[in-house]
Protein backbone atom coordinates (compact mmCIF):
# COMPACT_ATOMS: atom_id res chain seq x y z
CA UNK A 1 0.00 0.00 0.00
CA UNK A 2 1.24 3.25 -0.73
CA UNK A 3 0.92 6.40 1.51
CA UNK A 4 1.30 9.80 -0.23
CA UNK A 5 3.95 11.67 2.60
CA UNK A 6 3.86 14.80 0.29
CA UNK A 7 2.44 16.31 -2.65
CA UNK A 8 4.08 17.21 -5.28
CA UNK A 9 6.22 20.71 -5.32
CA UNK A 10 7.46 22.43 -7.91
CA UNK A 11 9.86 24.91 -7.79
CA UNK A 12 9.77 27.90 -10.56
CA UNK A 13 10.88 27.54 -14.27
CA UNK A 14 13.08 27.25 -16.14
CA UNK A 15 15.03 25.26 -13.63
CA UNK A 16 12.09 23.36 -11.45
CA UNK A 17 12.18 20.23 -8.94
CA UNK A 18 9.28 18.17 -7.96
CA UNK A 19 9.22 16.01 -4.87
CA UNK A 20 7.02 13.49 -4.27
CA UNK A 21 7.07 10.77 -1.05
CA UNK A 22 5.36 7.66 -0.45
CA UNK A 23 5.68 4.63 1.83
CA UNK A 24 6.54 1.00 0.39
CA UNK A 25 6.88 -1.99 2.96
CA UNK A 26 8.11 0.57 5.44
CA UNK A 27 10.46 1.95 2.63
CA UNK A 28 10.19 5.54 2.00
CA UNK A 29 9.97 6.58 -1.67
CA UNK A 30 11.33 9.82 -2.79
CA UNK A 31 10.25 10.19 -6.48
CA UNK A 32 12.25 13.15 -8.22
CA UNK A 33 11.23 14.45 -11.34
CA UNK A 34 13.08 18.18 -12.90
CA UNK A 35 16.68 19.59 -12.35
CA UNK A 36 18.87 18.52 -9.25
CA UNK A 37 21.00 21.61 -8.82
CA UNK A 38 22.36 23.85 -6.06
CA UNK A 39 18.86 26.19 -6.64
CA UNK A 40 16.15 23.57 -6.34
CA UNK A 41 18.25 21.10 -4.50
CA UNK A 42 16.54 22.81 -1.06
CA UNK A 43 12.86 20.00 -1.90
CA UNK A 44 14.90 17.15 -2.36
CA UNK A 45 17.18 17.74 1.13
CA UNK A 46 13.93 18.42 2.87
CA UNK A 47 12.40 15.22 1.30
CA UNK A 48 15.25 13.19 3.05
CA UNK A 49 15.09 14.55 6.35
CA UNK A 50 13.77 11.66 7.95
CA UNK A 51 12.20 12.48 11.29
CA UNK A 52 13.71 10.32 14.45
CA UNK A 53 12.49 7.24 14.85
CA UNK A 54 12.07 6.93 11.19
CA UNK A 55 12.77 3.52 9.10
CA UNK A 56 16.06 4.41 7.61
CA UNK A 57 15.75 2.43 4.28
CA UNK A 58 15.11 5.09 1.10
CA UNK A 59 14.97 4.65 -2.43
CA UNK A 60 15.34 7.67 -4.56
CA UNK A 61 13.82 7.23 -7.91
CA UNK A 62 15.60 9.44 -10.26
CA UNK A 63 13.40 8.21 -13.30
CA UNK A 64 12.38 11.59 -14.24
CA UNK A 65 15.36 13.74 -13.32
CA UNK A 66 16.66 15.56 -16.32
CA UNK A 67 19.80 17.23 -14.88
CA UNK A 68 22.21 16.67 -11.75
CA UNK A 69 25.06 18.77 -10.58
CA UNK A 70 27.29 18.09 -7.92
CA UNK A 71 25.60 19.77 -5.32
CA UNK A 72 22.93 16.26 -6.22
CA UNK A 73 25.52 14.43 -5.72
CA UNK A 74 26.85 15.82 -2.61
CA UNK A 75 23.52 15.30 -0.99
CA UNK A 76 23.06 11.80 -1.72
CA UNK A 77 26.32 11.14 -0.31
CA UNK A 78 25.72 13.00 2.51
CA UNK A 79 22.33 11.03 3.06
CA UNK A 80 23.61 7.51 2.02
CA UNK A 81 25.89 8.03 5.07
CA UNK A 82 23.68 9.37 7.33
CA UNK A 83 21.17 6.37 6.96
CA UNK A 84 24.07 3.99 6.92
CA UNK A 85 25.33 5.17 10.60
CA UNK A 86 21.52 4.66 11.86
CA UNK A 87 21.93 0.86 10.50
CA UNK A 88 19.76 1.44 6.98
CA UNK A 89 20.36 1.93 3.55
CA UNK A 90 20.00 4.58 0.58
CA UNK A 91 19.36 3.35 -3.17
CA UNK A 92 18.67 4.85 -6.28
CA UNK A 93 16.71 3.24 -9.00
CA UNK A 94 15.99 4.53 -12.39
CA UNK A 95 18.41 7.15 -13.64
CA UNK A 96 17.77 7.80 -16.84
CA UNK A 97 20.93 7.52 -19.31
CA UNK A 98 22.78 11.14 -18.48
CA UNK A 99 21.96 11.08 -15.14
CA UNK A 100 23.17 7.84 -14.45
CA UNK A 101 26.49 8.59 -16.41
CA UNK A 102 27.11 11.49 -13.77
CA UNK A 103 26.51 9.03 -11.21
CA UNK A 104 28.80 6.55 -12.40
CA UNK A 105 31.39 9.19 -13.66
CA UNK A 106 32.21 10.18 -9.73
CA UNK A 107 31.81 6.61 -8.73
CA UNK A 108 28.27 6.85 -6.60
CA UNK A 109 27.48 3.97 -8.06
CA UNK A 110 30.34 2.22 -6.22
CA UNK A 111 28.65 3.46 -2.99
CA UNK A 112 24.97 3.03 -3.31
CA UNK A 113 23.33 0.87 -4.65
CA UNK A 114 22.06 1.68 -8.28
CA UNK A 115 19.13 -0.43 -10.23
CA UNK A 116 17.35 0.16 -13.32
CA UNK A 117 14.31 0.27 -11.72
CA UNK A 118 12.01 1.32 -8.72
CA UNK A 119 10.97 -2.11 -8.46
CA UNK A 120 13.86 -3.80 -8.33
CA UNK A 121 15.19 -1.28 -5.60
CA UNK A 122 12.31 -2.40 -3.53
CA UNK A 123 13.26 -5.56 -3.66
CA UNK A 124 10.32 -6.95 -5.80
Amino acid sequence: MVDIQQDIQQVGQPGWLSVRTDRVDGILVVTVAGEIDHETGGALKEALDLPDGAAPRVVVDLGHVTFMDSSGINLLIAVHHTLAEADGWLRLAGAVPSVLRTIQLVGIDALIDCYPTLPQALGR
